[in-house]
Order: structure tokens, then C-alpha cells, then sequence
């Protein structure tokens, strides 16, 4: 997504007030995010923010970074215990009720098993690929935080279906 992009649904963040999540926002040192994980280590960040829903006791760290150092930035939600990133969501496309977040669900496993992965996303899911319309209002937030929480789930869900089911 472009620089704009981010910078807008960051201040749409900022601004929300979601009943369901608590939010902290993460401090940036000169435009980067120091000390979070290896991966993160002096790229540009416009914003990071530690977002946590108390009732299901989930949460997940969401980074508006450039990500490939390229000036295109990503939204990149890594797990609570920083260990991975659940999702890297670069692209916004305008669908008929508005722009959305476009991801598709691509695993990279090395144990010959992603398509079995693959199959049940789409068999539980309904599709590999996942759209998520961008809150135009401070107050879209918590169902934007809904759908991106979902998608994180549905992903580790996916990614140890092989772990549950002999194939």
C-alpha cells in the first residue's frame, strides 16, 4: 500500500475507541521500531500498535512498516508472542462498496502438506483469498480489527490442520 494508505488507517486507529479491543501503540525511534524482532530491525515504521481482545484473551501486534524496504508499505500482524507474522497485507484494492485489504493464504511449509492446507482454508473459508473493507471512520475499526483477527486465526488454524488430521 502506498504511504498515504497507511498513514490513514493508522490515524483511524488511533482515533477508534473499539469497545471489544485495547490498544497501545508502540513507540518508533526515528521512524523505526527498535528491538521488536529481527525481521522489523531498521525498517521505516510509520506505526506499530500492540491491539489485544480481553474477552477471548487474543492479541496481536500490527505494524504499518516497508516492509521490503521499498517504499511500499505493508500491514504486518505478527503473533502476541512476536514469534512470526501471521499476515503481511500489501494490497488494497477498490471493490464496489470500497477500498479493501486483499490477502491470500499462501503457505510455504517444507513438509510436502500445503495443499492440504490450502484445502481446507478454502473448504472452511470459502476462498484462499481474503478481502477485508478498510474502515473510512474511526468507528469501522472494531470490525476491521474483527476480520483481521479472524483472518489471523483462520491462518494458524489452516497452518496446523496437517498437525490434527493424518493425511
Amino acid at each position: 500500500m502506498e504511504k498515504d494508505q497507511a498513514i490513514y488507517l493508522a490515524n483511524h486507529i488511533e482515533k477508534s475507541k473499539p469497545v471489544s479491543y485495547e490498544i497501545r501503540k508502540l513507540e518508533t525511534v526515528g521512524g523505526t521500531l527498535p528491538k521488536f524482532h529481527q525481521w522489523t530491525n531498521g525498517k521505516k515504521t510509520l506505526a506499530a500498535y500492540e491491539v489485544n481482545r480481553p474477552e477471548s484473551d487474543t492479541g496481536y501486534y500490527f505494524l504499518f512498516i516497508d516492509w521490503h524496504r521499498n517504499d511500499n508499505y505493508y500491514l504486518v500482524i505478527y503473533a502476541h508472542d512476536r514469534s512470526t507474522t501471521c499476515a503481511e497485507i500489501r494490497q488494497i484494492q477498490e471493490l464496489d462498496d470500497g477500498p479493501h485489504l486483499v490477502w491470500a493464504y499462501k503457505p510455504f511449509k517444507r513438509d510436502g502438506k500445503n495443499d492440504q492446507r490450502k484445502a481446507y482454508f478454502k473448504q472452511m473459508f470459502g476462498s484462499t483469498a481474503v478481502q477485508i473493507k478498510l474502515p473510512s471512520t474511526p468507528l469501522e475499526v472494531e470490525g476491521f480489527f474483527t476480520q483481521l483477527f479472524k483472518l489471523c486465526q483462520n491462518r494458524i488454524r489452516a497452518d496446523k490442520i496437517v498437525d490434527v488430521f493424518d493425511f
